[in-house]
């Protein structure tokens, strides 16, 4: 009786444990295992990815709502209605109300304007107030007045004396020595008095007409908010303001946030292939055991319930070292960025366990069952005919309908994710054809017999050749994509706020005065600069169509209110010339974000109006301008001869470091009537911001590199372990030792030339396309990459053949 016969008059107990004893013997001994290495790898680092990726948002979205002082704010500009209070707190959000306006603000010897923001007790929800007075403070209170430090020595006071904010008489309480809340804006900054809200209507300076800003703070759980936002129905002159809205902060959190989604995508993609080529391989080296147990009298259930045991025991012991290595890995990743992360950390929740273990699954069932489908159909005389072919079921293909619906719950209406993915689909393909045409190219010229041969290998099977230089070539594509997305990043927002950034604008210096200022600065060597008249005026007009004509509703914002002009005989050198020339008379220059909305091209007339005074200009030039690099900049530059009669202040920026706080304090003094705005707390914020957000992208970066590096690894080892049979018969032909090796290492080295150079012209097409319609940043060129991506290649090759030349030429010995 046959040994699978006699497994059936065992008694079950003793059958099952015969199966299970059977199965995990098959699953270490056997080609299984290496499933279960890369199973276990997909789960360490999604598990990884995703602990990190929840932490850091987390820490973004504090950081950023900090910088707006709650978790959602509304700002109207007529006064919040009761119902909209109401309808908040009972979804149980926690409010708090400010109301903020420009009034003068008198001392018995001075006067300044001063922006007052009224606040409540509650203010602020999130981020930090410190108030000084002869104690710390981090509420404002009732009959209290707190002012920037500069007003000190701009209205002559000092704590306990006497201010009139409107008709109230306040005491000063102290200075403000930091608020949450900071603008990039500077031509609508003022230095900031804090009064409470009950000291308002004393103050009688909101009359009908005035320039009010009215502003409500929410804190809540997202889903609150969310529901609370949906509820609202905007009106003109309202709007909502977050974390992701916010200038500066809101667009580097967006585009980090991306950035941790698509290299979470990536990582998922290359462990994925990682899977489906391993469980390939291991289907393809057990046709002949599957064979011999059919001809033993196994019947397909059996099989199935044998391979289920194993594929049970393997997820499991996947899942127990893939979560505890996943844990371990976060914690590593966790150390370079431990001087800049918060204590405590943000909890990470469930969402790592169960997204690691839900995406291993998704992508174990198609990638492991459509092979394991074909070979429980192995035919029984697979055993004696090894090559025989045996019909294909298509039902094994339904499988990937589970993680493409998955894909489409998870990316939604994500038309980025979309896009990457169409994308890297369709270079594939293009890839594939490419590779086989380069190697075409290669035929036709003279080469050495090993070379030749090589050649001859590579190109008999275009298939299977064309996928595995896709294949190659997508892998190292993926990890050169995820390094350089996170360098040009970087690289962006260093541009954006460079360590040497300004920190101090200095607006309303007068004809008069400015020389002098100039000199002021230049004389205690601080960084500045150029300065720059600035006159406040209207765009009514362009070709003669009034653009005013419409409802102030349907108007572009830049058409709502007055805009800053100025002119300049040269282009300020922070610019940079899109289109056009500099002109020298009856010109100006355009910035381009206005021009596409407003459509304006060059040649065409703008109309503006100053103090009721109309003049025209025509568009010389388009120019891009980096709006968050805290220099002076403007929509529109006039030619001098346009502008230079009229009556203007003057503006420019500079750095104060840190030993220079005298100077500042000493120039309020000197120049009273220069309104100083100092930003240094803000800059501090947003470099602290940058820094945590730079370190772990690096450190994602990292990862996702080393993901696609194991899969680069894979696909090498493979592909040599299947030359096992061909080198046997090389040999058998006569073939030596020397000109085997030969061979492997040209076909091998040309493949690895190849797909270097094809994933470097990839990634910068993929790159050009991220940019453009991704993150929305200029396209930049990678000079490097096309030398370090086919030296990558070619060492990873060097590697692999090294430690597998040897086992594979060892069969030749005697």
């Amino acid at each position: 009786m046959t040994e699978m016969s006699d497994t059936h008059t065992l008694a079950k107990p003793a059958r099952t444990s015969m199966l299970l004893k059977w199965s995990w013997r098959e699953l270490w001994h056997g080609q299984l295992w290496p499933v279960a290495v890369a199973l276990t790898l997909i789960i360490a680092c999604v598990f990884a990815l995703a602990a990190l990726v929840v932490r850091v948002e987390k820490i973004m979205v504090d950081q950023g709502r900090s910088m707006i002082a709650a978790d959602l704010v509304f700002r109207s500009a007529d006064p919040i209605s009761e119902p909209l209070l109401a309808q908040a707190q009972s979804l149980g959000l926690t409010v708090s109300q400010q109301t903020r306006f420009g009034t003068m603000a008198f001392s018995d010897t001075q006067m300044q304007l001063v922006s007052v923001k009224a606040v409540d007790s509650r203010f602020p929800l999130r981020g930090e107030l410190i108030l000084q007075g002869e104690q710390r403070h981090s509420q404002v209170r009732p009959g209290e007045l707190w002012l920037s430090e500069r007003l000190f020595s701009l209205l002559a006071v000092k704590p306990g004396d006497a201010v009139s904010i409107g008709d109230a008489t306040l005491t000063v309480s102290g200075h403000i020595v930091s608020e949450p809340e900071l603008s990039f804006n500077p031509f609508s900054q003022m230095p900031a008095v804090l009064i409470h809200a009950s000291d308002l209507a004393k103050t009688g300076a909101i009359q009908p007409g005035s320039r009010v800003r009215f502003l409500a703070y929410f804190n809540g759980p997202d889903a609150q908010l969310k529901q609370f936002q949906q509820a609202v129905t905007l009106s003109p002159g309202q709007r909502w303001i977050s974390e992701t809205t916010q200038g500066q902060t809101g667009e580097m959190i967006e585009r980090a946030r991306q950035y941790l989604s698509l290299t979470l995508f990536l990582v998922i993609l290359m462990a994925t292939a990682t899977l489906v080529l391993t469980c390939l391989h291991y289907s393809a080296t057990r046709v002949e055991a599957v064979a011999m147990m059919k001809s033993l009298g196994a019947s397909k259930r059996w099989l199935w319930r044998w391979l289920a045991r194993q594929l049970a025991m393997l997820f499991a012991i996947s899942a127990v070292a893939g979560l505890s290595l996943g844990g371990l890995l976060e914690f590593l990743l966790r150390l370079p960025l431990a001087d800049v992360l918060p204590d405590p950390l943000p909890e990470m929740g469930l969402m790592p366990f169960a997204a690691s273990l839900m995406v291993a699954l998704l992508v174990a069932i198609p990638g492991m069952g459509i092979s394991l489908l074909r070979l429980v159909d192995a035919p029984a005389i697979s055993v004696i005919q090894q090559q025989v072919a045996w019909p294909k079921k298509r039902q094994g293909y339904a499988l990937i309908a589970l993680p493409v619906v998955a894909a489409l719950l998870w990316f939604g209406s994500n038309k980025f994710m979309w896009l990457t993915l169409g994308g890297l689909a369709a270079l594939f393909l293009v890839l594939a054809a490419l590779g086989l045409g380069l190697v075409g190219l290669l035929k036709r010229g003279t080469w050495r017999s090993a070379v030749r041969l090589a050649l001859s290998r590579i190109s008999r099977s275009p298939l299977a050749t064309g996928a595995q230089l896709a294949a190659l070539t997508s892998s190292l594509m993926l990890l050169a994509v995820i390094w350089l997305l996170r360098t040009d990043l970087l690289a962006d927002w260093q541009q954006t706020l460079p360590a040497d950034a300004p920190n101090v604008f200095a607006l309303n210096i007068s004809p008069q005065e400015q020389a002098r200022y100039l000199a002021e600065l230049d004389n205690n060597r601080v960084a500045r600069s150029d300065s720059y008249p600035v006159i406040r005026g209207r765009l009514t007009a362009i070709n003669q169509q009034d653009m005013l004509a419409v409802s102030r509703e349907e108007r572009d914002e830049s058409l709502r209110r007055e805009l800053n002009l100025t002119w300049r005989e040269s282009m300020p050198v922070h610019n940079t010339l899109l289109a056009g020339t500099w002109a020298t008379q009856s010109g100006v220059s355009v910035e381009s974000g206005i021009a596409e909305r407003l459509g304006i091209e060059l040649g065409d007339e703008l109309t503006f109006t100053v103090n009721s005074q109309p003049f025209s200009a025509t568009v010389t030039s388009l120019r891009q301008v980096e709006w968050r690099n805290m220099r002076p900049n403007f929509y529109f530059i006039f030619t001098p001869d346009v502008m230079a009669d009229l009556p203007a202040t003057w503006l420019l920026s500079y750095r104060i470091e840190a030993d220079q706080d005298a100077l500042i304090n000493q120039l309020g003094r000197d120049f009273p009537t220069v309104t100083l705005l100092d930003l240094r707390i803000m800059a501090t914020r947003i470099q602290a911001i940058l820094q945590q957000v730079s370190l772990s992208l690096s450190v994602l970066a990292a990862l996702g590199v080393c993901s696609g590096l194991l899969l680069v690894l894979t696909l090498l080892r493979l592909s040599l372990s299947q030359r096992a049979q061909e080198i046997q018969l090389y040999r058998t032909l006569g073939a030596s030792r020397k000109r085997i090796s030969a061979t492997l290492w040209s076909e091998y080295g040309i493949m690895a030339l190849l797909a270097g150079v094809m994933a470097a012209v990839g990634a910068e097409v993929v790159m050009a396309a991220l940019m453009i319609w991704g993150f929305e940043l200029p396209v930049q060129t990678h000079s490097v990459l096309w030398l370090v991506l086919p030296l990558l290649s070619l060492a990873l090759v060097v590697v692999i053949i090294r430690t597998m030349i040897r086992q594979l030429l060892l069969p030749l010995r005697g």
